[in-house]
């Protein structure tokens, strides 16, 4: 049955008390900090500030497979940041990220210290720092950020979509469920049909595409993403099963989607990480 509401939008909004939902105690409609907090410095010249969600995923596997590919000035001190706590409005954070989203980086290997905010961002640059997992020829430099902000504006009808409404939205919407669950399953056909004919998301080789794309839709067709997966009937993106399998059995893949992470199963969370050796000792979270 279809639900009806009896809301009608006033002339002019204004916030409600509380917006309910997981994420309610910290939504409001302005920007800059609610607190003082400066952040924490660790020993390595790449410091980056973040939680395991997808987004936070995909920079500590781009930083563990460049220091799986050896290059050593890709070590790095991964500081987590709570965000249902509310950290990401401290004024540190703002400070290097005035969006208040994880997650963020800042290195400081130059004469000053750098900041780069955005996934996608943060990508392309360690890509172009390190001259790795970002080709150089235009036309396969093209097809990868042409994938690599196909994810970027896709993902947020996945997470803060069909995300939000169906596992963390204080009352099932039926209108908004099948709204964002209509474009999700849409945007997995469009990814199962480019692998359908490319090994990986922008052709032969394995790039920064991969690694912004593994996490939302990986992620969701391996089942770990807000347990959606009968929901979606994931099981008809067979080609984006095959690729998300494969790239899932990497080890730095394994090790970045353990950084940050303070959820799901203990033995595969590591809170912090700042030295490889991290990774032997017992879970933080």
């Amino acid at each position: 049955m279809t639900e009806v509401s009896n809301y009608v939008p006033p002339e002019v909004w204004s916030p409600p008390a509380s917006s309910g939902g997981t994420f309610g105690n910290i939504n409001r409609p302005i920007a800059g900090s609610t607190h003082e907090r400066e952040l924490p410095v660790g020993k390595h010249p790449l410091q980056l500030y973040s939680l395991g969600t997808p987004n936070g995923v995909k920079v500590t596997i781009m930083l563990e497979e460049l220091l799986a590919l050896g290059h050593a000035g890709a070590e790095y001190d991964a500081w987590l940041v709570r965000i249902t706590e509310g950290e990401q409005f401290g004024s540190g954070f703002v400070g290097i990220n005035p969006n208040s989203k994880i997650p963020a980086l800042v290195d400081r290997s130059g004469d000053a210290p750098l900041r780069v905010f955005e996934s996608g961002s943060i990508l392309v640059y360690l890509a172009e720092k390190f001259g790795a997992f970002l080709p150089t020829e235009t036309r396969a430099r093209t097809e990868t950020l042409n994938w690599l902000f196909w994810q970027m504006g896709s993902a947020p009808f996945v997470g803060g979509g069909f995300g939000h409404f169906y596992a963390y939205a204080p009352e099932k919407l039926e209108y908004a469920i099948n709204r964002y669950a209509m474009e999700t399953k849409r945007q997995l056909d469009v990814l199962d049909r480019q692998l359908a004919e490319q090994r990986f998301v922008a052709g032969a080789d394995y790039t920064i595409a991969d690694m912004a794309t593994w996490p939302w839709y990986g992620g969701m067709v391996r089942g770990e993403l807000y347990s959606a997966g009968k929901f979606l009937s994931v099981d008809d993106y067979r080609h984006v099963r095959r690729w998300a399998d494969e790239i899932a059995a990497r080890p730095a893949v394994q090790r970045g989607r353990r950084v940050n992470r303070t959820f799901g199963n203990p033995d595969e969370q590591l809170a912090e990480r700042h030295d490889a050796a991290d990774f032997d000792q017992p879970a933080q979270g």
